[in-house]
Order: structure tokens, then C-alpha cells, then sequence
């Protein structure tokens, strides 16, 4: 009896120790580190830990949110979800409204993909939308860096993936004039990603649209694209209804004097 209280002591100091500040442990992956459903029960009753949803959870007294729950989705679960769009620009600085109010969270992911029941119903303190979309092939890896968060990272696109993710949500969540100014930020972006991700792209109202705002703000890095790869498409594509047709890239787009009625 008393070897084995020995070793839940050191089972326990290994796991206060080893678990990063501010994020969720799964289960699962407490399972795999010799620590059993029984003993996170004993672990959750002397309240050394605390449940975040069904097999889930964090430290007892720690401040959890949701990166950190993104953390656990990441490295514990090995999804393949990541934040991206406006909040991966924000978190980069390139966002352009100012609020302390937490805005809304875009996560995104491959087409099928299924966040975790714990994540999907917990109370992360903000509103969280997922998008599992096929923006990008599923093995396109360009466009991808860390963001730092107390004692761990997650991974986050990058602002080249970030902004045609953002653009896939205009204007239905994203609207056309916010996504705009956010792009006037965006002066050095790296042409060689750029043009990647282009490439892979698969909607085309995302390209088109990427480039009339990129081209509209005059920023230097669009001078190095090699677009002579990039499929455009063929026809219009509606993005603003009741605006104009720009006539280089066939879409719709808020009035200005330049542009034709559409």
C-alpha cells in the first residue's frame, strides 16, 4: 500500500510539474502517461484538478481559456484545427478595430473535421466559429506560424493564409469594408507565400478578391507575385450585392466612380 502511494505521489508531482499554465489536458492523453480514469477521479475530488467537459480538464486553480483548450485540441488530440482569418491577423497585430470587448474566435479546419464536445460546449468567454472548409488542399502546409501564450503555442496561419481566410467570410461574416482596411495593414507579406497559396486556393472569389484589395491598397510586395500559375476563373462573382463590377477581376464591389454598374 505503501509503494503505490509512493508512486500516485510521483504520479501526481510529475503531472502538477508538467502540465503548461493555462491550458487543457485530455483524458485520453492522461491515460497514455500511466495516469487512469480512477486516479484523475481521486486527483478532481482533492481538487488538484477540475473538469472542463466530459474527459477533459485543467489545473484547480488555473485561469484557462480558450488557447489553451486549443493547445490540447492540437498536440493532445492531433486535429488539424487552427485559429486563422481575422483572429489569426489580430493576434499578429494586423487587426484593425479595437475592442475590449473579446471578439469573435475563427477556427478553422479540413471539410468532416469535429471539434471535441468538451470545446464545443464549454464556456470559453467569447463567441467561437469553426469553419471546416476546403479554402486550401489538405495537404497544403504553407502559411502556418506559432503564437506564444504563457507557458505553451499553438499554431496559427500565418497572415498570408490568415487574410484569404478572412476573405472567404465576406461578407456574410466578414464585411467588405472591415476586411478592406484589416488588408491596408497587410504591406509585408511575403510574395513567395503569397504566391503558394494563390496557387492552392480553391475558391476562386477568394483569389480575385484578395488581389483587387491587395492591388487597391498599392502594396510593394504585389510588384514580386508571379501570377502567371494562378487560375482566376472564368465569369462574375457576386461579393457585394447592389455594388459595381470591377472590371479586372469580375467581381462585385462597393461603388466607386472608376467602376461599372453591375
Amino acid at each position: 500500500m505503501s509503494t503505490m502511494s509512493n508512486e500516485n505521489r510521483t504520479k501526481l508531482n510529475r503531472l502538477i510539474t508538467g502540465w503548461p499554465r493555462g491550458t487543457v489536458s485530455v483524458a485520453s492523453h492522461l491515460n497514455r502517461q500511466g495516469i487512469s480514469n480512477a486516479l484523475l477521479n481521486k486527483y478532481r475530488n482533492s481538487r488538484w484538478i477540475r473538469p472542463v467537459g466530459r474527459g477533459a480538464y485543467c489545473l484547480d486553480r488555473d485561469s484557462v481559456g480558450w488557447t489553451g483548450a486549443i493547445w490540447a485540441i492540437q498536440t493532445q488530440l492531433g486535429l488539424g484545427v487552427h485559429p486563422g482569418g481575422k483572429t489569426a491577423l489580430e493576434m499578429k497585430g494586423y487587426g484593425h478595430y479595437l475592442s475590449e470587448k473579446p471578439g469573435r474566435i475563427f477556427l478553422y479546419g479540413g471539410p468532416g473535421l469535429r471539434l471535441p464536445a468538451w470545446f464545443r460546449k464549454g464556456d470559453w468567454g467569447t463567441d467561437i466559429l469553426f469553419t471546416g472548409t476546403g479554402l486550401f488542399p489538405a495537404g497544403c502546409r504553407d502559411g502556418f506560424t506559432r503564437s506564444d501564450d504563457r507557458e505553451f503555442s499553438i499554431r496559427i496561419s500565418a497572415p498570408e493564409r490568415a487574410a484569404m481566410e478572412m476573405l472567404y467570410h465576406v461578407p456574410n461574416r466578414i464585411g467588405f469594408e472591415e476586411a478592406l482596411m484589416i488588408m491596408e495593414n497587410l504591406a509585408c507579406l511575403r510574395p513567395q507565400v503569397v504566391e503558394r497559396l494563390l496557387e492552392q486556393c480553391i475558391f476562386i472569389k477568394v483569389r480575385r478578391l484578395f488581389m483587387y484589395m491587395a492591388e487597391k491598397h498599392d502594396h510593394p510586395w504585389v510588384s514580386h507575385l508571379d501570377l502567371s500559375k494562378v487560375n482566376f476563373g472564368r465569369g462574375k462573382r457576386l461579393v457585394v450585392k447592389g455594388g459595381v463590377l470591377d472590371r479586372k477581376y469580375d467581381i462585385t464591389v462597393p461603388s466607386d466612380k472608376d467602376e461599372v454598374l453591375f
